[in-house]
């Protein structure tokens, strides 16, 4: 059985996280791995539920404190009933959003105190830590640009106003720029396949650093 770990695909809106993350899982499953790809908020019955409420327009009422305790529960349980028994199993998880996106959208988005963004945040991961994380980095405007060529309905997060999202950029860089040792940031407003080509080159180097 090979050893489980976990990657993270994290970033603004539009980044490109969902093409992504479905080219990490070729190169994962043509390396001879298996893989669970997953999401947060979600993943679970129960983070679904969640995921409704934090993401719908319909409840613009929700403050930031309450969104901040509701990804968090939505994460413990992703934790215990998906994340953690995958990887006992020796299976790689990759994950849309996690622990990155509470930094950059509840502290440096809302203003939430980090030590009260970390401290909820603890409490969900339980000392568990994800082994590699990839952050996409694109304008805000680029993104939102691409989020809306896509002729869906914006939900509660993708509604919020420019300044909120370029703190949120500047949010993923910082915990870059502070843990180069677990985070890749990649310029994902090249073309794509120069996108896939660096992604693919921190995978790899976290294959060979698990055997």
């Amino acid at each position: 059985m090979g050893k489980g770990c976990m990657i993270v695909c994290d970033g603004n809106n539009g980044a490109g996280k969902t093409t992504v993350i479905r080219e990490i899982e070729k190169q994962l499953l043509a390396a001879g791995k298996k893989v669970l790809v997953t999401r947060e908020p979600g993943g679970t019955p129960i983070g679904e539920k969640i995921r409704e409420v934090v993401l719908s327009p319909e409840t613009p009422e929700l403050c930031p404190t309450t969104e901040l305790m509701l990804f968090a529960a939505a994460r413990a349980q992703h934790l215990k009933e998906k994340i953690c028994p995958a990887i006992e199993a020796g299976t790689i998880v990759v994950c849309d959003r996690f622990t990155p996106a509470t930094i950059a959208f509840q502290h440096y988005g809302r203003g939430i105190p980090l030590d009260l963004v970390r401290t909820i945040n603890d409490l969900a991961l339980d000392g568990f830590s994800p082994d590699l994380n990839i952050i996409l980095d694109v304008d805000p405007v680029i993104g939102m640009a691409r989020v809306t060529s896509r002729g869906e309905g914006l939900d509660r997060m993708e509604q919020e106003k420019l300044d909120f999202l370029v703190r949120a950029r500047d949010g993923f860089l910082v915990q870059a720029q502070e843990s180069p040792e677990n985070f890749t940031v990649v310029d994902s407003s090249q073309p794509l396949e120069d996108v896939i080509a660096q992604v693919s080159l921190a995978v790899q180097a976290l294959l060979n650093r698990i055997g």
